[in-house]
């Protein structure tokens, strides 16, 4: 059970949408924040209700949307690479939280078949004119039917993440794939821009995790963390958004620098701005404990590769 009883971690503001302020308490056993007050769930669109949300749009206007889009033409191809890499033969892909439907549009290119959940009606809208299919929840869909499940920084917009974690497990085939991205507020650059640092997103992102909790809250559903890969990329989109919540304009040159001094930093400890997680279920269940430390719950990162 997540603890959300402790003292709070930090303050922070909702830059986007509303201009309200929430707290982010920690759960020091799993070294997960949690976004307090949490919004009711019947209001949580409000929060989503704005141009700057960019992911549930295809636009170009601006010099962020063009650069945020090129960027994201790359993340694209290395993601579906990615997938192919895991799973050669091809199969069933789910993906949760499909926004504008790019990444299961070319993957469905790639000859997987292809399902999509998204509770935005406007980024759906969009998909389903590239060919996009959705199931209306995960609730309709067959126990044990994907291959691969992939959550590209989604999970930390649920509502109850226990409950996702328990629905992927049972929409995953036993040898199939999970894998997940999301914000890391361990990164340098999360600690240099603190309550400006846009990896927070209050109140749109619920959870914000570390490698820690990561792999406990999947070990308790007998699932293990396989892989770590980096997002080097985020730093510096990150990076950007937070230079314009910090001094009201994007500086260019300062979230470049931040950006660059985060990913070297990152190298050490693997704590770059997002990271992607490869997850799949334990083969032995007596295995599956839950370690506290980084030696006894060991995980292979992948240094070399990058995930835009």
């Amino acid at each position: 059970m997540i603890d959300n009883t402790k003292k709070i971690y930090l303050t922070v503001k909702d830059y986007t949408v509303t201009g309200e302020t929430f707290g982010l308490y920690r759960d020091e056993k799993m070294d997960l924040l949690i976004t307090f007050p949490k919004p009711n769930e019947n209001d949580l669109h409000k929060y989503y209700e704005s141009d700057d949300y960019i992911s549930h749009t295809d636009g170009r206007g601006s010099l962020f949307e063009r650069l945020y889009q090129f960027i994201k033409g790359f993340a694209l191809k290395n993601k579906v690479d990615l997938i192919n890499d895991l799973h050669p033969k091809k199969g069933s892909l789910l993906d949760i939280g499909a926004g504008t439907g790019d990444f299961l549009a070319l993957a469905k290119s790639k000859g997987w078949q292809t399902t999509g959940i998204e509770p935005s009606q406007k980024a759906k809208t969009i998909a389903q004119k590239k060919g996009v299919a959705f199931a209306d929840a995960t609730e309709v869909l067959e126990k044990n039917s994907f291959d691969i499940i992939t959550m590209w920084h989604v999970l930390e917009h649920v509502p109850d993440v226990e409950k996702q974690i328990k629905e992927l497990k049972r929409l995953l085939k036993p040898d199939g794939t999970i894998i997940i991205a999301v914000p890391n507020f361990r990164s340098f650059d999360a600690k240099y821009y603190r309550r400006f640092w846009a990896g927070f997103d209050v109140p749109r992102h619920l959870w914000h995790f570390s490698k820690k909790a990561i792999k406990q809250l999947f070990l308790k559903e007998k699932m293990k963390v396989e892989k770590i890969l980096p997002m080097k990329f985020d730093a510096f989109y990150v990076s950007l958004l937070s230079e314009k919540y910090k001094t009201g304009y994007m500086n260019f040159f300062k979230a470049f620098y931040i950006g660059l001094k985060s990913n070297y930093k990152a190298k050490k400890r693997f704590q770059y701005s997002s990271l992607i997680y490869v997850i799949k279920n334990v083969k032995n269940a007596n295995k599956a404990t839950d370690s506290t430390t980084e030696e006894q719950n060991e995980v292979i990162v992948a240094e070399n590769e990058n995930i835009a």
